[in-house]
């Protein structure tokens, strides 16, 4: 599952790529509002994790408002340390999909990933099939012909991205 990651504060930024990372995602890190839209629409994320507070002309706000805007769907879940009603109500109302308070376990942040990624599946299955494979995004489990098979936290976001586009030709940086 690929992960757009924007977040100004450096140490958090790396914690979260190596976490996600380690958990088999793909990351990719955006640190201000005007790189966050650009590579946003560049890219093909299955979730964005938007910081509120970011350095430049765009916050997260505005950020989500935007995307929005141009139709991008992909689920954005705002992690901030701004806990007040109105900061989560405007973060919902500007397009977010979820609201994640900073301090955050770790655990909740890639549960809440995964649930989101999961709502927005095409068929809305945590179970992609192809053929004889099936894989299982909230277990982490792949089958062939109904045998498991093992595979490293890498092998599976591989076959994951394959699996969510049966028949096309993916391009390396995509695939990335």
């Amino acid at each position: 599952m690929r992960v757009l990651v924007v977040e100004d504060d450096q140490r958090l930024a790396a914690a979260l790529v190596r976490g996600l990372s380690e958990s088999g995602f793909v990351v990719v890190h955006a640190s201000d509002g005007e790189e966050a839209v650009a590579t946003a629409w560049s890219g093909s994320f299955d979730v964005i994790v938007l910081d509120v507070m970011l350095p430049g002309s765009l916050d997260g706000f505005e950020v989500a408002a935007r995307l929005r805007s141009r139709r991008l769907a992909t689920p954005i879940l705002m992690l901030t340390g701004r806990d007040a009603v109105e900061d989560r109500i405007r973060g919902l109302e500007s397009g977010a999909d979820d609201y994640l308070l900073k301090p955050f376990a770790f655990e909740e942040l890639v549960a809440r990933l995964r649930a989101l990624a999961r709502r927005h599946l095409p068929e809305r299955s945590a179970v992609l099939r192809v053929g004889p494979v099936s894989l299982d995004t909230s277990a982490r489990t792949v089958a062939v012909n109904r045998h498991p098979v093992t595979m490293t936290a890498k092998e599976f976001s591989v076959l994951e991205c394959f699996l969510l586009h049966p028949g096309q030709v993916l391009s390396r940086a995509q695939i990335l």
